[in-house]
């Protein structure tokens, strides 16, 4: 049994950070009459308790010694129709650091409050049954998505549509473990004969709903944390100039000397609604130069590594060997764009866009200017590209729900090996006996997705990734 600290907490659940507002939050069966001892109205009485729920008042926060510390609105909020599923109370605050400090302290230092963990208030409302396991940590995804998609999949979780689809598979399970074990106890009333292959077609439907979560779950995971993506080619390519377009700031330094960067320079933009983990890497050629080498070496370890290959080259300037290579390499386990640069120096290209198509067939190619006037050139193509590559050429959120979670998978994929598990019992001709075994595998691997089947520790290490106030 997952057990709950039920003593009163308090945390500071906006930024700390110079503002407008600042927000404590206050949660336990005693949240109210903590607040009460520090909370004066504009007659300088405390009347919290007297406040019905869901109501917010003017007052002044004091200490224990009764001297005023701010202005607030506080409101108050009763169990059972709260966040946490107990008594809540919000101080308002001004925003300025000092100011929830000095509140904060005041509130912690009370005998029947203590200062929140990162992440307790989501866990007791979890513990208190207001939401399950997967709504709990879309709570985190929400807070932390960085794209559209990651928005509307975190709120997607959130309302419940993963944990349904959870419950509708466990209770199909149950239902056959159920009359297995009936038809085993009571042989005379419950008839086996020919139940393996109904079962069967039960098993067929599960696995097919359990197949298609884990096979976009890859795309999910992409989506939301972004395109781990290396901008690699020759020296004076241009791919620095296509980091730093890419970021609309001059993060990396572009001269016409080959060979300036010498390791890799990384950082996340959003591209429209794609979101790119980018890395700019030293350009790829012999040289002599030894720090330059140890550049080359790791632009190569960083292109094996990558999701997506940005391969920049200079149109201007006709393929070597070294280009070749490494596009022929690369495009053997990785997903590459060609970028042909510079392409408004139309007088000058040696590089041709339909010929290189016809030399590597299945090659994305991109033309593209980086830099002067013309410098957007490119880059919704670019765009496109990407999303033909990851997401079936849409760019908008898709339709269906996305695992995103790595312990999610888990989950599901130990749940798909017990089910499939039965399936191959059943074409082995064995008896019914043995199926419940690997039924209840499945039933109990899906239930660690909603927190019904899960230990104390793992609630702890999946809490303690949020952020303080939440």
């Amino acid at each position: 049994m997952i057990k709950n600290d039920t003593l009163t907490i308090a945390a500071v659940a906006s930024a700390m950070s110079d503002a407008g507002i600042g927000i404590i939050r206050i949660s336990g069966e005693r949240a109210i009459t903590v607040a009460d001892r520090y909370y004066r109205n504009k007659k300088g009485i405390r009347d919290l308790k007297s406040h019905g729920a869901n109501t917010i008042r003017f007052g002044r926060f004091c200490d224990e010694e009764g001297k005023v510390l701010d202005e607030i609105l506080i409101s108050v909020m009763k169990a059972p129709y709260t966040y946490t599923g107990e008594d809540v109370v919000e101080v308002n605050c001004h925003g300025g650091t000092l100011v929830l400090q000095e509140v904060l302290q005041v509130l912690v230092q009370d005998p029947d409050c203590r200062l929140a963990q990162p992440g307790e208030f989501t866990k007791r409302a979890f513990l208190n049954g207001r939401i399950d396991l997967s709504q709990a940590t879309a709570v985190m995804d929400l807070i932390s998505a960085k794209n559209r998609f990651a928005l509307e999949n975190a709120n997607r979780q959130l309302s419940g549509e993963l944990k349904e689809k959870v419950l509708a598979m466990r209770q199909k399970i149950l239902h056959e473990t159920a009359f297995i074990e009936a038809a085993l106890d009571d042989p005379d009333n419950y008839d086996l004969e020919g139940y393996g292959a109904r079962l069967q077609k039960t098993l067929s439907m599960l696995i097919s709903e359990v197949d298609d979560l884990l096979r976009h779950a890859k795309e999910g995971q992409i989506r939301k944390e972004g395109i781990s993506t290396a901008i690699i080619g020759r020296p004076n390519a241009g791919k620095s100039s296509l980091f730093n377009r890419l970021l609309q700031t001059e993060r990396a330094i572009v001269t016409d000397i080959a060979g300036t960067t010498r390791d890799t320079i990384e950082e996340t933009v959003r591209l429209g609604d794609i979101l790119l983990k980018l890395i700019d890497t030293a350009g790829i050629r012999s040289t002599q130069d030894e720090i330059e080498q140890l550049g080359v070496a790791r632009s190569k370890a960083v292109a094996e590594e990558a999701d997506l290959i940005l391969y920049v080259a200079d149109r201007t300037q006709e393929f070597d060997e070294t280009d070749i290579q490494t596009i022929t390499d690369a495009m053997k386990n990785k997903k590459l764009i060609l970028l042909l640069n510079k392409s408004d120096l139309s007088g000058e290209n040696r590089l041709d866009a339909e010929a290189l198509r016809a030399q590597f067939p299945q090659l994305i190619v991109v033309e593209t200017t980086m830099t002067g006037e013309n410098a957007q050139d490119g880059l919704e193509d670019l765009k496109q590209a990407i999303a033909e590559l990851f997401f079936s050429g849409a760019l908008t959120p898709p339709e269906e729900l996305f695992l995103t979670n790595t312990r999610q998978r888990e989950a599901f994929s130990s749940a798909n090996a017990a089910l499939k598990q039965v399936a191959e019992s059943i074409e082995n001709g064995m008896s019914e006996d043995f199926f419940t075994v690997d039924l209840m595998g499945a039933y109990a691997a899906l239930g660690e997705i909603i927190g019904e089947e899960v230990e104390d520790d793992l609630v702890d290490k999946i809490f303690s990734d949020f952020c303080m106030g939440k």
